[in-house]
Parts: structure tokens; sequence; C-alpha cells
């Protein structure tokens, strides 16, 4: 017999109910056991994050090759036009022996003099010879959680100590010993850039403590290598003839060529010290465009100006002298502000290029100091003002211009001074050691035959 059938959907209510409250404690019991045996949610998050990001790994590997090509071949073409032919081949070989130098210095104790685990404001210790590196150690990049391989990142610092030694070669060529020259950078990035670098980009560093801003190297790199050319070039002293003799470039073709290579270069310089493929580092990227293309063009408005016709060799030095300025302002100003930044530099160095030094006794051969250190100190100072929010800058809407000016001054003060003694003590151990000067005789000849033995040109 049947049973009535409100019973039967009283039961089937009463079973389901209780498959439902079953089911219920069940996926309980899963949440609690599954919240037992893995990590929070957030942890397990924080944890997939910190590892080695493969896009930034290969930006930061392909920004370092391009720094390597502004040393080689770039800085050494550049240089190489702008003296004459008998000295071609010295040029490349100074550039080409420091840089070298300065990169077997930076993996024994160079970076562990600037980025040690240990140290104080002026300068750290704690890995010599990498000792406590491997291919799995990594570096933090600037945002949480993203990290790099250190071995990445110690390169990437390596071309810029390269780089910076051999900028200085500037100031000296044509008479300068190549023993004496390599005495003095190994001396030199000991006491000058590896503190600098310290001082300015490590947690701790004096400059760094202080709240400076400088995103590629306006301190470490041009005013430092700035400074000290020029204190080589007054140490030394000028070249024979110098004022007399005609000294013009002897391949302006050569000097186009490492210029266009320089600003290739410098994108890995100003984007890649981002030390992520991020858009700090595309701000850096079109700032190093736009900033190079004002320097061009005011400095040849400049020489217009001054009564002379606009110059090759112009507009070469205004696009160095516009890279020079955006560097420490790469990642700290808008398109415009590196704009303004580009042409103020060049106006004032082809100033002081075209219309001051030559009624100077100051030989700065290539104009070391003329571009690298006064631009170097007006990007480095002008970074204060590029910050604006009203430049398109990423300041805050409180910003303290003021403050920052000051401290940005502070900042140059001390690279100035620091280059300057370093740079003096670097000259004079050399002097000592083996003299500062090739003989009358070779300087004369030519340093490619008299301290090489060989000739860039053979015709």
């Amino acid at each position: 017999m049947m049973k009535p059938m409100h019973k039967m959907g009283a039961a089937v209510g009463t079973t389901a109910l209780s498959l439902i409250v079953s089911a219920q404690a069940w996926a309980q019991e899963v949440v609690e056991e599954a919240a037992e045996a893995a990590p929070p949610v957030a942890e397990a998050a924080a944890e997939v994050a910190a590892v080695v990001d493969k896009g930034d790994t290969a930006w930061m590997m392909m920004s370092t090759v391009l720094v390597m090509a502004m040393i080689v071949p770039g800085l050494a073409l550049f240089y190489g036009g702008l003296v004459r032919t008998k000295n071609m081949l010295s040029v490349l070989t100074q550039i080409l022996a420091v840089a070298s130098l300065a990169m077997i210095i930076w993996v024994i104790y160079g970076y562990s003099t600037a980025f040690g685990p240990e140290g104080n404001a002026f300068v750290s210790w704690g890995n010599l010879f990498l000792a406590n590196t491997n291919a799995d150690s990594t570096a933090a990049t600037f945002s949480d959680g993203f990290l790099i391989p250190e071995y990445v990142f110690i390169a990437f610092q390596m071309t810029f100590a390269a780089i910076t030694v051999a900028l200085v070669v500037g100031g000296l060529v044509e008479r300068m010993k190549f023993s004496a020259l390599m005495i003095f950078a190994a001396v030199w990035l000991t006491i000058g850039y590896f503190p600098i670098a310290h001082m300015v980009w490590a947690t701790g560093g004096l400059i760094f403590e202080m709240g400076a801003l400088d995103f590629a190297g306006g301190t470490v790199v041009h005013i430092n290598a700035g400074i000290s050319a020029l204190v080589g070039a007054m140490i030394i002293g000028p070249r024979l003839g110098y004022k007399k003799d005609t000294m013009a470039p002897h391949s302006l073709t050569m000097t186009l060529i490492g210029t266009g290579l320089l600003w290739v270069g410098w994108f890995g310089f100003n984007a890649g010290s981002a030390l992520e493929a991020n858009g700090s580092a595309g701000l850096a990227l079109i700032n190093t465009f736009v900033a190079t293309a004002a320097g061009v063009l005011f400095w040849m408005l400049t020489e217009r100006v001054m009564g002379h016709k606009g110059s090759l060799l112009g507009a070469c030095s205004g696009a160095i002298a516009g890279l020079v300025a955006v560097t420490p302002a790469a990642g700290n100003s808008g398109p415009f502000g590196a704009i303004l930044l580009g042409a103020i530099a060049a106006i004032v160095c082809a100033w002081f290029v075209v219309s001051l030094k030559p009624k100077l006794a100051l030989d700065d051969s290539l104009d070391a100091f003329g571009i690298h250190g006064i631009g170097g100190i007006i990007g480095s100072i002008g970074t204060a003002v590029t910050m604006l929010p009203a430049l398109g800058g990423p300041g805050a809407d409180d910003y303290d211009l003021v403050g920052q000016l000051v401290i940005q001054i502070q900042a140059v003060g001390i690279a100035v001074v620091w280059a300057a003694v370093a740079a003096a003590i670097a000259f004079y151990v050399a002097k000592l050691l083996t003299g500062l000067r090739v003989s009358e005789e070779v300087e004369r000849e030519g340093l490619d035959l008299g301290e090489h033995g060989e000739r860039a040109y053979n015709y």
C-alpha cells in the first residue's frame, strides 16, 4: 500500500536537508584542512612575486650591452675623431685599456667597495672577488618583490665604472704616457669612483641618505669625470703648440659615428637605470630622445648667436651635452623638463667651450670638463626643478622645490670636492711612479708611434 503523498514529500525533504548539512560540514572540513596545509593567499602571492623576473632580466642584460657599446666603439670613435691623425690610435688604445682595467678591478674589489653588504657613509665592504655571489644570487629592483640576477646588476654597474674612467681621457689626450694613465685609472677608481658611487646609490651612502636625486649618474659619472679631467689638464699642462698650432679634429665623420653610438647606448645608460622594464624606463627613454635633440639644436643656435656657423662638431657636442644633462633627471622629469635641461646645458656648455675656454690657459683637449663637468652640474641641480608637476615631473603636489634644490647643490658640492681631491692624488701618484707626460719628441711625432709602435692609418 502506498504512503500518502504529503508524507513521502516530508521524508524526501528531511533526507535532502540531511544531505545538505552533511555536505556543508564536509566542505568546511576541506577548507580548514587546506588552510592548514597551505600558507595564506597573501603569503603565497608574495612568494610567487619574489622571484627573478625574466622580462626585467632581459631588459637589464640588453641595457648592459648598450652601455658597453657606448665605450667601445662609441666613446673611442667620438674622442678619436677629435684628435690629430698621429694620435688617433693612442686614444682608441687608451679607451679600450682603461675600460678593461676598470672591469677587472670592479670584480676584485670595486663592487664590494660601492655596493658591499656592510658599509658606512662613504664606502662598503664584504664581497671581495664576488665571493658570496653565484648564479642564484639576486638583486632587488625598485619595485617590491621583483628581482634580477645579481650578476646582471654587477655587470650593469661595472660598465658605468668603465665608461666614467674612460671619459677622463678626454682632458688628457695627445700628451699623457700610457703607463701613467693606467696607474691613474687604478688609483682614481679606488679612491674616486667607487666611494662616490656608494655615497650616491647605496643605502646608507652619504648623498643617498641626504635625499639627493641622481637617476643615472649626473654626480657619479659626469661631474666625477669632468672635474677629474679638469684637475688632470691643470696638472699635466697644455699640449705643445696649444693656441699656436692647428689642432683641428682629423675626422668629424668618426666623431659623428661615435656620437650616434653614444646616443643609442645612452638608452641603456638612462632607461636601464630604472632596473626594470616599466613606465619609469619608458620615461627615461623618451627623455633621452628629446633632451639630446634639444642639445643638438640649441648648441648650433648658440654658435650662430655668437657669430659662428652652425657646425657638425657643435651639433655632436650639443648632443652629448643634452645626454649629460638629462642623465640625473632621466626618470625624474617629464619630457618638457628634459627639453629645457638639454637646451640650457647646450647653451651654457657652448658658451664655455666656444667663447670662454679659448681665453684660458686650460687645455681640456676634448672638453671633458666643458661638457661633462658643466653639463653634469646643470643637470644635477636642474633635476630639482624638473621634478615639478607643472613641468610634467613626478613630484607630488606638495613638492618642496627649495628644499630639494638645497640638497642637490650640496650633493654637487660634495661630488666636486671629492672628485678633485681624488683626482689630484691619483695624478700625483702616477707622476711619482712614471711621470705624466711623454717626451717632447714623442709628443711631436705622435703617440701612435711613440707609445704603441703602430699607426691608425698606413697610407
